[in-house]
């Protein structure tokens, strides 16, 4: 049972001679119904989020979830494992048998060609999924951590904080993303800098362009609840204000993140490589990065040279489908219109016998 199936409480019902409830009392949630004897408990990991996703996923859409699990999962996979996996390093130039050549096609030595600066292609692929994962990482989690703290206390303390909070939110949202990206981007870092400033300047240009969008989400929930009766419960017996926002408004104002969590994952992805294929993202010789690989293979097109250009883009394409999917899957099991439709076009086991 929620939180806010405790709006019915009556503060005045309480027992002559008993202590006055506890605001944790009026609105924790109720205890578990007893489960009943002879029926083993449900094991915690299917009690996991994705896990639970895809046990309720049926059909195509169960199919969807698992494609895009499996994309995501496996350039997670590369990220960690580049060290091991990448058969060069990513600005290596020269191996045991002297300096690579410059635009060679595919071969036992180099399986997707070089670069016309002598990089490895496959090397570079590799290396890219470890900036790329790292700073989508980086971007969301901060642009959480921010939009949902400012969101919570704008919505909650509301005044002149919130409209100084909303205004500044719509400012930066009615902003191209791209665009705004760029000019952080150039005012962190300078357009370009080593691995570590590179990832943390790319990172934090696009939490600037996601925070409002969480901001929006979070105020917008917050305003509603502060409303109900289970909060002004809390705040009735003397709750303080920090653990009101934490206990009973976080956890209902944010049941929507996941969805807007994949979702800016996959516009980060194109955001990075739009910095890097502008010249505005980390340094060639401090990161691989997929977006300036594009940039790069750009005179390569016209002389017939295919392998600089295919493998750095099909991995940009691959990851965002993979996150694509995972969310859309998401979102047709929370809708709950599709639900309904599902479950009225699913045969019941009699039906399905007669």
């Amino acid at each position: 049972m929620r939180a806010d199936d405790h709006t019915g409480t009556d503060l005045g019902t309480a027992v002559p001679g008993s202590a006055a409830p506890d605001a944790d009392e009026l609105v924790q949630e109720a205890p578990a119904t007893a489960v009943p004897h002879g029926t083993a408990a449900e094991p915690r990991w299917k009690k996991l989020p994705v896990v639970w996703q895809l046990r309720r996923s049926v059909g195509l859409q169960r199919g969807m979830l698992v494609a895009g699990l499996v994309l995501v999962a496996g350039f997670v996979l590369l990220a960690v494992l580049a060290p091991v996996l990448a058969p060069y390093g990513y600005n290596q130039l020269s191996g045991p048998d002297g300096s690579f050549p410059r635009q060679a096609p595919p071969s036992p030595e180099h399986l997707w060609g070089t670069t016309v600066g002598g990089y490895d292609v496959l090397s570079r692929v590799i290396w890219g999924s470890q900036t790329a994962i790292l700073t989508v990482v980086i971007a969301v989690v901060a642009s959480i951590f921010l939009g949902v703290a400012l969101g919570l206390v704008s919505g909650y303390l509301g005044g002149w904080l919130d409209r100084v909070l909303v205004t500044i939110a719509d400012a930066i949202y009615a902003m191209p993303t791209l665009l705004l990206a760029i000019v952080v981007s150039i005012i962190i870092s300078g357009g370009q800098s080593s691995f570590l400033g590179g990832i943390m300047a790319a990172a934090l240009s696009i939490t600037v362009v996601f925070v409002p969008q969480y901001f929006r989400v979070v105020r917008a929930e917050t305003v509603r609840l502060k409303s109900e009766p289970f909060v002004e419960s809390a705040r009735v017996v003397g709750t303080p204000t920090t653990r009101i926002l934490t206990r009973h408004v976080l956890r209902n104002a944010t049941r929507s993140l996941p969805l807007i969590v994949t979702l800016n994952s996959s516009e980060a992805i194109l955001t990075l490589a739009g910095l890097g294929f502008l010249g505005f993202g980390i340094n060639p010789t401090a990161a691989a990065e997929w977006g300036y690989d594009l940039n790069r293979a750009l005179s390569d097109v016209a002389s017939g040279i295919w392998w600089t250009g295919v493998f750095p883009g099909a991995a940009i394409v691959l990851l965002n489908l993979g996150i694509t999917l995972v969310g859309e899957s998401l979102n047709d099991l929370s809708d709950p219109r599709l639900r309904i439709r599902r479950r009225a076009t699913t045969p019941t086991p009699k039906a399905a016998t007669a």
